[in-house]
């Protein structure tokens, strides 16, 4: 946490970027991008905005509740929420032109008051709180204030250039202090406000930067050389080349996805990487998976989800129509599974997966399908818990295809 307050310049970044996502809709990293973009701020300095702005959307409710305001209204009272976060923090007040003031005896009144309420204090929303409680029971409570923490930074060892060792060493020599992850043997957790993507070791593929829990659910693939392997739902695809390195570049990764940009940028990674085994394709249409029916080895469902499991790096989600969206997004993970597990031959692996933690998403969509799918067989499956990791949250289960029908 920071030990002297943000500048007035610095505050004002953070509450632009806060109005961008809150009044704007825009999705957290893009209003980074878009505030940063030109600017010609210290690394250390961009950390501290992050770790502001961050802090702020993992409570959101709480910091609104203490200084009396309303997330609506995000943009003329900016000001004041970054006073308040200051006072809850007991730092200094930032030097703001025309800066909002909070009254010291109602802020500590009202801290009293959210002290008592553990919902509140987490910075959970009524939705999310009632469907924790209801998804994970006794578990909740602590899953709950872990998402409330900030994310630590994470990055994966790429085995196509080099050890986990030997990357550790050239980051040192860069003055990027890391520590190995035990139990996620090509993990490294970053420990210093690095400037990570301008590190010769970044340009030269090295490493990318990737959650542990993520590493985990890639390992549990166990891709080899030689394979013949398929990433249904690629994304930007960093399971896509921790499999790569899995095959040690040998055998046939195709990358698929419905959206071309993000095939795109993948393509971009895989060349820094050396990943020369990963092929790309677009999902044009559902003969794109028919034609493809009994021929992979390995294939990974990372299925559009709720992001529940992850609301330590994306905490804008708990502010977007999520309760909304999520029996939409159920009923597609739904038939994703149906629909893409036809490409496993028999004797191959599906790996299905999520960054939810809510069982509706993850272990009882894939009891449905088995249960549907006899010529499937569950080889076993693990929940991967904020509270008991610290990484982010994520589902995996694997199952075996041991007939054609």
């Amino acid at each position: 946490m920071l030990t002297y307050p943000l500048s007035g310049s610095s505050s004002e970044l953070v509450i632009n970027v806060l109005t961008m996502v809150l009044t704007e809709g825009k999705p957290l990293d893009r209003a980074y991008s878009h505030n940063f973009s030109g600017m010609q701020y210290p690394p250390a300095e961009l950390a501290r905005i992050t770790l502001v702005t961050g802090d702020i959307l993992r409570r959101l409710n709480l910091y609104c509740y203490l200084v009396d305001i309303k997330v609506e209204d995000i943009e003329r009272t900016g000001s004041k929420l970054l006073n308040g976060w200051h006072l809850f923090h007991d730092l200094d007040l930032p030097k703001m032109e025309y800066a909002l003031q909070v009254d010291s005896a109602q802020f500590a009144e009202r801290l009293e008051v959210a002290k008592a309420q553990p919902a509140l204090w987490d910075g959970c929303p009524e939705w999310l709180d009632e469907l924790g409680a209801a998804q994970l029971g006794e578990k909740w409570p602590a899953e709950r204030a872990a998402l409330a923490t900030a994310p630590k930074r994470y990055i994966r060892a790429n085995s196509l250039k080099g050890t986990r060792e030997e990357l550790k060493q050239r980051l040192t020599k860069e003055l990027v202090a890391t520590v190995e992850v035990e139990g996620v043997e090509s993990a490294l957790e970053i420990r210093s406000d690095s400037a990570l993507f301008k590190t010769e070791a970044f340009k030269q593929g090295y490493f990318e930067q990737q959650d542990a829990g993520s590493q985990l659910v890639a390992a549990a693939i166990d891709a080899k050389p030689g394979m013949r392997v398929v990433d249904a739902c690629a994304g930007a695809g960093g399971k896509t080349l921790h499999i790569a390195a899995q095959m040690q570049g040998k055998g046939r990764l195709l990358a698929m996805d419905v959206e071309q940009w993000k095939l795109d940028n993948l393509k971009i990674r895989a060349r820094r990487a050396g990943a020369h085994n990963v092929e790309t394709r677009i999902i044009a249409s559902s003969k794109t998976i028919k034609r493809m029916k009994l021929t992979a080895d390995r294939v990974l469902l990372d299925v559009p989800c709720s992001g529940l499991g992850v609301l330590k790096r994306n905490p804008d989600s708990k502010w977007r129509d999520t309760p909304e969206r999520l029996p939409v997004l159920i009923e597609l993970q739904k038939d994703i599974l149906q629909s893409y597990s036809r490409m496993v031959k028999v004797g191959g692996i599906l790996v299905y997966a999520t960054c939810s933690i809510m069982p509706d998403e993850n272990r009882n969509q894939v009891d449905a399908f088995l249960a549907a799918n006899p010529h499937f067989t569950l080889l076993d499956d693990e929940l991967i818990l904020v509270a008991e990791h610290g990484f982010d949250g994520f589902y995996l289960a694997r199952m075996e295809r041991i007939s054609e029908v």
